[in-house]
């Protein structure tokens, strides 16, 4: 059954390249060169969060804070560990905007109450949030660790509390930005994402050694589907082994 070609496969290389694909596995980076590319993109997409929420007349006349603080969180999976499921575009997007969608819900419930009410369950509103979002994501396969302060925020923090609906724009916003911050940065002398929906084999991707992950000195590739191909070739050279066995042993008998 001949292999499906990747759809960024047409586009032109100078627009592919920066969306994620690569014709051939890339070659596994040196620790120091994936330590300068984390910090420049954590620095970099930090800074773009708090210069447009921060720094822009439109967003300080809503009182919107320079930044949310779970996208901190999001700047470490998704400028160091850029291999890692949980962050790769559809976990980082939909994520936060779901999680901000249910901790906004589940505080309008609340708010429902007596004021003085209100303030005693304040902490259940608060765990309630990170529970359902916690399960909402992973039935929508949308996992991403630090949306979990996404939803807490929108029932624990005042600024995010006054925002109300308008957080879900602001999570939104925000989370694209730190997405085109990754795009630019990862694939400098990397690759991001892995995949943008879902991935092409259902194999984990490894985390590099440089960020503290298990270092594999037999690896010759970090790309799923390389990985993938070298299993059906090592069960087909063991395959054929033990037919060869098999034959000797019975011309012996």
């Amino acid at each position: 059954m001949p292999a499906r070609t990747h759809r960024l496969a047409r586009w032109p290389a100078f627009a592919s390249h920066w969306l994620g694909y690569r014709a051939t596995p890339p070659k596994p980076q040196r620790p120091l060169v994936v330590w300068a590319w984390s910090f420049i993109g954590a620095f970099v997409g930090m800074s773009v969060l708090q210069a447009v929420f921060g720094h822009t007349a439109y967003f300080k006349e809503r009182s919107v804070p320079p930044i949310i603080a779970s996208f901190a969180a999001s700047a470490v999976l998704c400028y160091g560990a850029i291999e890692a499921p949980f962050s790769q575009p559809r976990s980082l997007i939909g994520g936060h905007f779901l999680s901000a969608l249910i901790g906004v819900c589940i505080h309008k419930l609340f708010a429902l109450l007596p004021a003085a009410r209100y303030e005693e369950l304040r902490w259940l509103s608060a765990s309630l949030s990170c529970a359902v979002a916690l399960v909402a994501m992973a039935i929508t396969g949308t996992t991403h660790p630090p949306a979990g302060a996404t939803a807490m925020l929108a029932t624990t923090e005042d600024t995010v509390v006054a925002m109300s609906w308008y957080y879900l724009p602001v999570v939104l916003l925000s989370s694209v930005l730190v997405l085109c911050v990754a795009l630019v940065n990862n694939n400098a002398q990397r690759r991001y994402p892995v995949f943008w929906w879902q991935p092409a084999v259902a194999i984990p991707a490894p985390v590099s050694p440089a960020l503290g992950g298990p270092e594999t000195k037999d690896r010759k590739s970090t790309d799923p589907l390389t990985a993938l191909e070298e299993q059906r070739h090592s069960a087909s050279s063991t395959g054929s082994h033990h037919s060869t066995y098999d034959q000797r042993a019975a011309e012996k008998v």
